[in-house]
């Protein structure tokens, strides 16, 4: 046992899960996809047990609640979709050997066992969502902890206590903030607007990214208040498990419907890293031309402005009346041959074509998850790539061209891409191996393939 710990930060809107959403889902793109890396992660960091802290689970406003049931299950029939259940095991001697711990600390702290009104064994969505993309064949015991209404600075001592407890047990744990951002974004959504809830996200999210969870007990009360959130608690709490110095990326952040997603890795100091294996070298093909095209020249603009400036640029009309109106777009980068982010999204998530490459260029610079934020000494000789795709379509495995065609693998709720024409992949056997590794799906699995073009803009 090491003292390494991990932990993530996952939304858990229900719509984001096919079976519920549909083809709606395509919207939370960029999430589901931040949460197949942060399962791939998990997946090779290996814990013994997940802890799982969700805003939705029974509360009892002056203390803490345990779960210590031996079995939780729970579905997402409540919206539509009772096939989405999940049955996990306890860690009852972790839940226990923690309750003891916050009785000795003087936290208030109760067994959610001990009284039907708190429904112990139930899993409610805010642990169903973000599992059904982590864990979605179980296989990790767990346990499960209920927020309060107690202090921030209380939250973030539980946090301690959690990691203190599983050193005691020797428990290689890691640890899942379910929470969603602000409720509030925009007039459309389906509680009322706040200005306060975009300050509260960009705040939310600096914090994250630079690894200050301590911080986050220190936000504008009011503008907690107003922005309408769900997770701070939760990621306060996380805090406090990770200790001091975290290392922290932030995969993947958007507000559609109103509410904030955020998406986040955190672990001990140089964690992350070990952690990732996704391949950081290759070019994408098509290199720049003489001038630079309509598409990777406002990738461009839109990454220099936010790295020298910190603004988001407004989503351009195109002059290119051969463009699509929306598309899938993923923008990749390189510096000396080198990749140095790559985003994108497989379905439109933005109303325009161009506001998908702006959303996804500052994806790629500043948040790709093997990678620091790009700096301004990076600007100069960065070469920058758009691929457009088209639709993707069901194909065998005797279908697949590495050079022609992107390949998707999809497994239950994991789904792995890879572009085409990839230095490097020369056969169908590399690309799907590879696509297969970065959606967590074992070679013995039954997936399905899906082969798609892209129109690459250099």
């Amino acid at each position: 046992m090491t003292d390494e710990v991990l932990g993530i930060i996952a939304p858990h809107p229900p719509i984001m899960v096919p079976q519920v959403g549909g083809g709606r889902a395509a919207v939370t793109s960029a999430s589901a996809d931040a949460l197949a890396v942060a399962a791939r992660m998990l997946e090779r960091f290996a814990p013994e047990t997940l802890v799982v802290m969700s805003p939705h689970s029974p509360m009892a406003h002056d203390a803490f609640l345990i779960d210590t049931a031996e079995h939780s299950a729970g579905s997402l029939g409540q919206f539509g979709a009772p096939e989405v259940r999940m049955e996990l095991r306890t860690d009852a001697a972790l839940a226990s050997e923690l309750l003891d711990r916050l009785d000795a600390a003087g936290i208030p702290a109760a067994d959610r066992a001990s009284a039907p009104l708190f429904e112990s064994g139930l899993l409610d969505h805010g642990v169903l969502v973000p599992l059904s993309f982590l864990a979605p064949r179980g296989g990790w015991p767990v346990v499960g902890i209920s927020l309060s209404i107690l202090s921030l600075q209380t939250h973030r001592e539980l946090g301690r206590h959690v990691r203190e407890a599983a050193a005691a047990l020797g428990r290689r744990v890691a640890f899942v903030a379910s929470g969603d951002c602000s409720h509030r974004l925009t007039h459309d959504g389906p509680y009322p607007y706040s200005p306060q809830g975009p300050l509260l996200d960009a705040a939310l999210r600096e914090r994250v990214a630079a690894g200050d969870f301590e911080g986050l007990m220190h936000l504008d009360p009011g503008m907690v208040e107003e922005g309408g959130e769900c997770g701070l608690r939760s990621f306060i709490t996380l805090g406090g498990f990770l200790g001091q110095d975290p290392e922290t990326r932030v995969l993947a952040y958007e507000g559609p419907w109103g509410v904030g997603y955020l998406t986040a890795v955190a672990g001990s100091p140089g964690l992350l890293s070990a952690l990732d294996d996704t391949p950081v070298r290759g070019s994408k093909g098509g290199g720049p031309g003489d001038a630079e095209a309509e598409l990777p020249a406002l990738a461009r603009r839109a990454i220099e402005e936010h790295v020298r400036r910190g603004t988001v640029i407004e989503a351009p009309d195109l002059d290119d009346p051969g463009l699509p109106d929306r598309a899938g777009v993923f923008v990749s980068l390189h510096r000396a041959g080198e990749l140095r982010g790559c985003i994108g999204t497989i379905c439109p998530t933005r109303p325009t074509l161009a506001g998908e490459v702006v959303a996804n260029a500052l994806e790629a610079a500043m948040h790709d998850p093997r990678f620091s934020p790009l700096g301004v000494d990076e600007l100069d000789g960065l070469d920058v790539k758009v691929d457009i795709l088209h639709a993707a379509e069901r194909c065998d495995f005797a279908d697949l061209d590495p050079a022609r065609y992107g390949v998707i693998v999809s497994c239950d709720l994991r789904r792995g891409l890879l572009l085409p024409d990839l230095e490097g992949v020369e056969t169908p056997d590399q690309q799907v191996t590879i696509a297969l590794r970065k959606a967590g799906i074992g070679p013995d699995e039954r997936f399905a393939i899906e082969r798609f073009k892209v129109d690459r803009h250099a």
